[in-house]
């Protein structure tokens, strides 16, 4: 899905195995490896990754764009082979490699955030059955696909159960931390995504007055976020965070290069209309995800 392929048209590469398994997926053949799931190989993980485009995916303020990029590529491709198959599993040895391979780096040479979901073997789990996802759509545009996403790591010893890292290109300056479990809803409208009933990540601004204040309040946790992209590839990305009882609501433009700054440019019409867009209501009841 490049720059979330808004006319909805995704060109599909099944990858053939040899002989006996000939028109079957390599994922459906991975399967026996972890019942329950369909374990997506590493040649169409490569696939999915090769959909981006226009922006560039090593920089943390793209990363939420791109993982939705190959999550729904992934999970489109699925659905159209069987709306109601079993979930994709993505080991983290195939999801790093295929990164690898995608941005012609070597280990040491990749993005930061890419580099710690390997050292903590950082899996992920698709659900795309939208009976699994979606109860009652109450106040919504129908989304065209409904995920549960899960990113998780096994108990390790001297693992925590959490892990922090610094975004420097956004305004302000940005400490993540992602947690042991991170699960949400991803939902694609056609010509916006959001992030829905986000859990497991938080956020504190570390310079300017922000930076200063939340020194004093600690992090936020983000709860949902939605994004949508111009046709010269700049993001357009509003995010709700929580700390106590309050929230937070936030947008922000990110340009392909990965530079944020908040708000939206005023002389910008086609970039104040995308923010109307992710503004509307969102309302959705959910079915409780429930995962091996």
């Amino acid at each position: 899905m490049t720059s979330f392929h808004y006319r909805g048209g995704l060109k599909v590469a099944i990858f053939l195995c040899f002989f006996l398994s000939l028109y079957r997926p390599a994922c459906v053949e991975a399967d026996t490896a972890r019942p329950g799931y369909q374990v997506v190989s590493r040649a169409e993980v490569i696939e999915a990754m090769r959909q981006y485009s226009d922006y560039d995916p090593t920089a943390t303020t793209n990363s939420a764009r791109f993982q939705a990029d190959v999550v729904c590529y992934l999970a489109r491709k699925a659905r159209d082979r069987d709306p109601q198959g079993l979930p994709l599993f993505i080991g983290y040895e195939d999801w790093f490699r295929a990164y690898m391979e995608v941005l012609a780096r070597t280990e040491d040479a990749m993005p930061q955030y890419a580099q710690l979901s390997y050292q903590y073997k950082q899996d992920t789990e698709i659900d795309y059955r939208v009976d699994r996802v979606i109860d009652e759509v109450k106040e919504a545009p129908t989304p065209e696909l409904a995920t549960n996403v899960r990113v998780w790591w096994k108990d390790q010893p001297g693992k925590p159960d959490r892990y922090s890292y610094r975004d420097t290109l956004s305004s302000p300056n940005l400490r993540l931390t992602n947690y042991q479990v991170i699960s949400y809803r991803l939902l694609d409208f056609g010509d916006w995504i959001a992030y829905d009933e986000f859990d497991g990540v938080t956020a504190r601004p570390t310079s300017g007055v922000l930076g200063i204040l939340f020194r004093v309040l600690g992090e936020s946790r983000i709860l949902q976020t939605r994004m949508a992209v111009s046709k010269d590839g700049l993001q357009v990305m509003r995010a709700t965070a929580k700390k106590g009882f309050v929230k937070k609501m936030t947008t922000v433009t990110v340009y392909p290069d990965g530079t944020m700054q908040k708000d939206v440019p005023p002389d910008r019409p086609d970039l104040l209309e995308l923010e109307k867009r992710i503004m509307q209501p969102l309302e959705i009841d959910y079915v409780k995800a429930i995962w091996r």
